[in-house]
């Protein structure tokens, strides 16, 4: 990991940084300058000689860095990238709870949870971390960009770990709700249990017959609203697209779900038809002072564009 940054955070981003590799007694000068070095790593993604003469790219010590520099092994330089213009996403982001250790928050459907790819500046974090005055704002679980509800955050570093490893140990209830077509025999509730994988650059993932166990639900219908249901869905794991999987197994697909049964083409800046997925309740023992947290989403279904 390296130092800090010398930078400051921008637009609620840090800096990002590269280190050169170690000494290699075999290749004692492998670049005759930063410069190349610079050059070598960055081009595909900046301009490195407008970066360099603007003094974009910096040392620990917060000196520009400079083409013709001595290339040193082991050295670090941060610099911060520009953002392409996005699309603002429609929909307030509800501050459900606040303490010093956690943030808990109920977004609308179509913002991200983490900076990425296109979705950088419209993300819980980017935007929250400004106005919240927190940078080391950072999400403690995963929510698909596309589904709506609750998500826990960490104020700091400090307190990740602890929250973290919480999460990942499944010492933690969490609830969703789900619109779908009704399917009256899920009055009773049952247990859907598979092992699913998705692949990258693939959009849906797959059902793998005959494979060990990796993902299970619990799905119970809790009211009916004309053609379609409200269901309750509880994971007891957390695989890629694991709720929207078991509900079209059942034969109830998710309402606006983009991706399943077929995969649609509606474009990314399309906030029109949001996905009736809700992260509607979180229930856990708190990691640091043993107290009951409990946190229920602000949004009901069925949800509408904010737009």
């Amino acid at each position: 990991m390296p130092p800090r940054s010398p930078l400051p955070q921008r637009n609620g981003l840090d800096a990002a940084w590269l280190r050169t590799p170690d000494r290699n007694p075999a290749w004692p000068e492998p670049w005759p300058h930063m410069g190349a070095w610079l050059h070598e790593r960055l081009s595909e993604h900046i301009d490195v000689p407008d970066f360099l003469n603007q003094g974009r790219i910096v040392y620990e010590s917060g000196e520009p860095a400079r083409w013709g520099d001595d290339y040193r092994s082991h050295t670090f330089v941060w610099f911060h990238r520009d953002l392409s213009e996005e699309k603002v996403v429609p929909g307030q982001i509800h501050v459900v709870h606040r303490d010093e250790r956690i943030v808990v928050i109920d977004k609308p459907a179509f913002l991200s949870s983490i900076p990425r790819g296109k979705h950088v500046q419209q993300s819980v974090v980017v935007r929250l971390r400004a106005e919240l005055g927190l940078p080391e704002l950072s999400p403690l679980h995963r929510l698909d960009r596309v589904t709506s509800g609750l998500l826990v955050l960490a104020t700091e570093k400090r307190w990740r770990a602890a929250y973290q490893t919480m999460f990942q140990r499944g010492e933690i209830d969490k609830g969703y709700r789900a619109l779908a077509p009704d399917r009256p025999e899920l009055a009773e509730a049952v247990t859907v249990r598979n092992h699913l994988a998705k692949e990258r650059g693939k959009l849906q993932a797959e059902v793998v017959p005959g494979a060990p166990v990796n993902a299970e639900s619990r799905i119970e219908r809790e009211a009916v609203l004309g053609d379609s249901a409200v269901y309750r869905l509880t994971p007891k794991t957390g695989r890629t697209h694991q709720l929207r999987m078991h509900m079209l197994g059942l034969g109830a697909p998710i309402d606006g779900d983009p991706l399943y049964p077929v995969v649609r083409g509606v474009g990314v800046d399309d906030f029109s038809t949001p996905l009736q997925l809700l992260a509607s309740d979180v229930v856990f023992t708190d990691p640091i002072d043993g107290g009951a947290r409990r946190f229920a989403s602000v949004r009901t279904l069925p949800l509408y564009s904010e737009a």
